[in-house]
């Protein structure tokens, strides 16, 4: 009872904007999401950003990606690059609240997690795991929807290289065989639709692999949907 009429108090405190540091404010200010998060035409099924007026880029064209849908909130550049370091490293989970009312936020969001029967992170390697302590896309699925989230329905049954440090084509195979769908939540899969959540999306190599093991298990419709996304796959 005390901690929860604690944080209720501490929700109505005035705080700093952690972009501008704007006192008193949001935690992320109506400023800066004006500023920083105006919407953008991405392609409709790897979020890359293309002229207004395209739905597809001339690469999921030739080649379509393993998802039925690819939506991004934020590209992957000041500030969101550098807040997500902080929420992503430096156990700055606090952020979780407004990254989540920012994907929200963005076209074609909102109506994907209604529509989807299960909501999964991307989830982290058990090395990893061990040494930063939390997923960051499981506490940005808690969040964003905790009604519709599995948490360990989807599997990494080992750790892969950071994947900020490869190229692409060595990321594509370093990813393979990387995830796995728990045997005993697997016919549950069967015919739903998943939305399937990562922070950060530069190849999309995790995402892909991800979405390429949950069709194996019968999955009928995936909406990838990631926090941030680069400007460009190399």
């Amino acid at each position: 009872m005390r901690t929860g009429l604690l944080q209720g108090f501490l929700r109505h405190l005035p705080s700093q904007c952690v972009v501008c540091h704007h006192w008193p404010g949001a935690r992320i200010c109506e400023q800066c999401v004006q500023a920083f998060a105006q919407p953008q035409a991405r392609c409709s099924t790897c979020a890359l950003p293309v002229p207004e007026g395209v739905a597809q880029c001339g690469a999921c064209l030739r080649a379509p990606p393993p998802a039925d849908r690819c939506l991004a909130a934020l590209p992957y550049r000041f500030p969101w690059a550098q807040l997500l370091g902080e929420f992503k490293f430096r156990e700055h989970t606090g952020l979780a609240a407004s990254f989540a009312t920012l994907l929200r936020s963005t076209p074609w969001v909102e109506p994907a997690l209604e529509a989807c029967d299960v909501l999964l992170p991307i989830p982290l390697g058990p090395q990893r795991l061990r040494q930063r302590g939390y997923n960051q896309s499981l506490v940005l699925a808690r969040a964003l929807e905790p009604h519709k989230l599995q948490a360990h329905w989807l599997l990494r049954h080992r750790d892969t290289p950071e994947q900020h440090q490869l190229p692409r084509s060595a990321r594509l195979r370093a990813i393979q065989g990387a995830f796995a769908v728990d045997p005993l939540q697997a016919p549950r899969l069967q015919g739903r639709r998943v939305v399937l959540l990562d922070d950060v999306m530069t190849t999309g190599a995790t995402l892909w692999e991800a979405a390429r093991v949950l069709r194996q298990h019968g999955v009928a419709h995936i909406t990838a949907l990631a926090l941030t996304r680069a400007d460009a796959e190399d």
